[in-house]
């Protein structure tokens, strides 16, 4: 079931210091987000908590200002969400992962649409180009060319015994998957890991593809992709399951038990998110803000996961790690 959220209460006592930023009379301005998960993930609810404060922040208060329409489509049809919440008639749109801007895309019309997490939102026909946007979208790319080579090392650097690495990703949820395997490919040259891509579309998919990984030197990287991010609790059981070392493109991974996450600070997006929408309420053009590239990466490591698979943890990793789960 569609589940549409009208978010209220934005901080409580916390926010009326800005009330007198307010003007009076200020029309009502609504954001519709489209969210790929469901209402009660709480990552979700994590990354929605920080767009809210970034609202907050610059001056808009839930109730007297500006309403928030969030449509968790999570197991529900895209394009019926994002149907749905264009038609509440917002201001703004905000979309996370490309899925999500996609359908939107379709559906807006002359909506404004800010989009968070998209690889190559020019190879994907959303924007004309990174420092000129056009028409009437902008947004936040999560695709960073180390990312992916970053992921490798870390896991070789965790298990040198490495030397064939199976990467799972989507096609249908993730087309910028090419992009990925090409740089981890490079990497893999020079640390002496061969790269093998295997799209996963169904929980057989990722049981076979996670089977064909276990071998001697064998390692696993979940490119990042909204597809394996819903099937994150599987992909981990498995991986534990079958004593296969991976690495994974989102912290909640390592929080949900998986060995390592190396990855785009999502909560970073967000907030830099709430000031592109702050700015297009307030008249600034989406074709004139220019398409933003991450800034901030975050890695996580999980000692007990580490401890079940016979694996120690290098002590220079730990020192650098963001978050080390025990």
């Amino acid at each position: 079931m569609r589940r549409r959220e009208f978010i209220a209460g934005l901080g409580g006592a916390a926010i009326w210091p800005v009330a007198a930023r307010a003007q009076q009379g200020e029309r009502m301005r609504r954001v519709g987000v489209l969210w790929p998960l469901d209402a009660d993930d709480p990552d979700g609810q994590v990354e929605m908590a920080v767009l809210r404060r970034g609202l907050v922040e610059r001056g808009w208060i839930e109730g007297r200002t500006i309403d928030v329409a969030v449509q968790w489509a999570g197991g529900d049809p895209i394009e019926a969400s994002a149907k749905e919440l264009v038609g509440t008639k917002p201001d703004v749109l905000l979309s996370r992962s490309t899925p999500m801007t996609a359908a939107l895309n379709n559906e807006r019309g002359l909506i404004p649409l800010v989009f968070v997490n998209v690889p190559e939102p020019v190879e994907q026909g959303f924007v004309q180009s990174l420092a000129q946007p056009g028409g009437n979208i902008t947004g936040f790319t999560n695709l960073e060319a180390s990312v992916s080579s970053k992921m490798l090392q870390l896991l070789k650097e965790i298990d040198p015994r490495i030397i064939r690495i199976v990467a799972i990703y989507n096609p249908r949820t993730a087309p910028f998957a090419g992009s990925y395997l090409r740089r981890m490919e490079s990497a893999g040259i020079s640390l002496g890991v061969e790269t093998a891509g295997m799209p996963v579309q169904n929980d057989s998919d990722i049981e076979a593809a996670l089977m064909a990984a276990v071998q001697p030197g064998g390692g696993l990287v979940a490119i990042p992709d909204i597809y394996t991010f819903e099937r994150r609790d599987l992909v981990i059981t498995l991986a534990r399951r079958l004593r296969l070392p991976a690495v994974y493109g989102s912290r909640y991974f390592a929080r949900s038990g998986g060995l390592m996450a190396y990855a785009v600070d999502a909560r970073d997006l967000m907030r830099r998110a709430a000031d592109y929408i702050d700015r297009i309420l307030r008249g600034a053009r989406p074709a004139d803000l220019p398409v933003q590239f991450p800034t901030k990466f975050e890695m996580a490591v999980n000692l007990k996961t580490a401890k079940a698979l016979g694996l120690t943890i290098p002590p220079n990793l730990l020192a650098v790690a963001d978050e080390v789960i025990e």
